[in-house]
């Protein structure tokens, strides 16, 4: 079944409030009953300057953007060729300016898009107070049929603070752009769900993958944050510190990301759940310090929100290539938990569940996402209830003689051998219970060691306590098209897997059988599970995004593959479209046919 949607960007100069007059559309879109998914890109000047917001809105949950566009509304010109490659639009397509800015790029017309003109500043100049975006977000609602009523819900929310004046002069200036857009050319149309704003729909969320991630946080049981601010993962720490005050949390802005690690490390042996956030270059610096915390065996949680690479790299956009320094980065044989989230809701799940793990490992968990899903924004159904909290095996004074064999003058052994590989950990201060825990390799006391027995005896446990872990279903999602599996996957993960899906839905359409396979637990690897999950499986693509094909190669050495396996994937920043994971299927079976 193909998804009823459409698709539109707006975007302008610094100043001409594109991303808030998406937000407000978005926001509108959820008071009409549908879906909807926003995501939006910036110049290198990280703050101000151009911007652009691309939103898809369908009549049920989506979580990709489609292959092309159907209007680009812009409000100004000022270097929005740079976008030109983001934005893909086509002869169907519909490219409305405004004629004081002058004439559309050049470089947005390869396609040989339908072209009106809209006098945005015009307008807006014969209301008082009146904004050029406010009439460009009448035109788009005309255009696509959004109902008035949903705006005005949501202007008056939005705008209560600054007055009945104010929302006045913005709704006047969305009914005048609602009523210019019966002259321009048309577009694809939504039906609305909800005849009202009153109607009675399912609850619904917005909100953006970072702010899922602090929301997933939270409710994994973590109450102390430790950061140090980075593009693209500030979001989260902006949500989460006076969302963590609110629940008896801690959030601490460090002076670099060495502090910033050492101090969750410091939290978290002292027993409150903490976590950091951060993307690649601050990872690069924490390296020394996650292994610190394999070693001593002191659970955390690291959310890496992926940006393009190596270096600064491009800051504002997307890739998925910090795949090999989150599995491989660490000194050593360091046995640590990867997980990655594959929507904006996800973000949710996966970071809670990283928690859990974490507390229930004593070991350090990364959560790998990235710009394209941390920084956009959906309207997504209301996330279930999860029960998901970390719970850490704590020893305590009138536990320890039952938990630790009277050796040595019943001294405790924080690193005691245990079937699971996991140890009661004792709280700093506790009496009886004081013990050595640094970086150096240890004996069961804690006291440092350099005898092969205890290192071997160290690492077995470390690695017994990640492999012999049961991680349920939930190390990857497994849908089949609506007809089965077929002979044929599409194996991806994070952010690649939005375009999969609906790749997988077309495929079905056109009476294709496929599998989709999108891991959630990276490492350590579920070698048993795979084989489960391709039995049949005779041909597979591998999706994603990053240069190098990080995936596909991890994927080749620890899992048997079908014979038949290409890879799909190329580097920031342009993400997947569904067509072009489409096209490969088709290209795959016709070969094979």
């Amino acid at each position: 079944m193909t998804i009823k949607s459409v698709s539109l960007v707006i975007a302008g100069s610094g100043g001409a409030g594109v991303v808030t007059a998406g937000s407000l559309l978005l926001d509108a879109a959820a008071q009409a009953g549908w879906y909807a998914l926003m995501s939006r890109s910036s110049g290198p000047q990280i703050r101000g300057g151009e911007a652009a917001a691309m939103l898809r809105f369908a009549t049920e949950p989506i979580m990709s953007h489609d292959d092309s566009f159907h209007l680009l509304m812009a409000i100004d010109w000022d270097n929005i060729a740079r976008f030109s490659a983001e934005i893909p639009l086509v002869a169907e397509s519909l490219i409305v300016g405004d004629p004081a800015h002058g004439d559309a790029p050049a470089a947005l017309l390869a396609g040989r898009p339908r072209q009106a003109a809209l006098a945005m500043t015009e307008i807006a100049g014969k209301i008082e107070n009146g904004r050029p975006n406010m009439v460009a977000l009448g035109a788009i609602a005309g255009l696509i049929g959004l109902p008035p009523e949903a705006m005005q819900a949501v202007v008056e929310k939005t705008l209560k603070r600054k007055g009945q004046a104010a929302i006045d002069a913005s709704m006047a200036a969305f009914h005048a752009g609602f009523a210019a857009a019966a002259d321009l050319p048309a577009i694809p149309k939504l039906p609305t769900v909800a005849t009202s704003v009153a109607a009675a729909i399912e609850p619904r969320w917005s909100i953006t993958g970072n702010e899922a991630t602090g929301l997933g946080v939270i409710r994994g049981g973590v109450r102390f944050v430790a950061a140090y601010p980075i593009t693209p993962a500030t979001e989260v720490l902006e949500w989460l510190a006076p969302s963590l005050a609110k629940v008896g949390g801690m959030l601490v802005q460090a002076e670099d990301e060495l502090a910033s690690i050492n101090q969750i490390i410091g939290a978290s042996y002292g027993g409150v759940p903490a976590m950091t956030a951060t993307s690649g270059p601050g990872l690069s610096l924490m390296i020394e310090s996650l292994g610190l915390a394999v070693a001593a065996e002191v659970p955390l949680v690291v959310v890496d929100v992926m940006r393009v690479g190596p270096s600064t790299g491009i800051a504002t956009k997307s890739e998925q290539s910090d795949l090999n320094i989150a599995v491989y980065g660490l000194h050593g044989d360091a046995p640590h938990i990867v997980v990655a989230a594959n929507s904006v809701p996800d973000c949710l799940f996966t970071t809670q569940w990283a928690v859990h793990l974490a507390e229930a490992m004593q070991a350090p968990a990364l959560v790998l996402t990235d710009q394209a899903m941390g920084q956009a924004r959906a309207i997504v159904p209301k996330p279930a209830e999860l029960a998901f909290i970390g719970q850490r095996l704590v020893a305590t004074a009138a536990s320890a003689p039952a938990a630790v064999p009277a050796v040595a003058g019943e001294r405790y052994k924080r690193y005691a051998m245990t079937a699971s590989g996991v140890s009661p950990m004792a709280i700093p201060g506790t009496p009886g219970l004081t013990h050595t825990a640094d970086g150096l390799e240890h004996n069961e006391f804690g006291t440092p060691s350099s005898q092969a027995s205890d290192h071997q005896a160290q690492m077995d446990k470390r690695s017994r306590k990640l492999t012999q872990f049961n991680y349920g279903d939930h190390w990857a999602d497994i849908e089949d098209s609506e007809v089965g599996a077929g002979d044929t996957a599409i194996i991806t993960w994070g952010s690649s897997t939005g375009p999969a899906r609906e790749a997988l839905r077309r495929y079905a359409a056109a009476g294709g059988r496929a599998r989709l396979i999108s891991l959630r637990l990276i490492a350590p690897v579920q070698p048993e599970k795979m084989a489960a999950a391709l039995a049949g499986i005779k041909r597979a693509v591998v999706v994603e995004q990053s240069h190098s094909g990080q995936f596909y190669r991890m994927l080749r050495a620890f899992y048997e593959l079908p014979a038949k396996t290409v890879s799909l994937h190329h580097g920031g920043p342009l993400a997947f479209g569904p067509k072009q994971i489409l096209e490969q299927l088709n290209q795959l079976n016709a070969g094979s046919a």
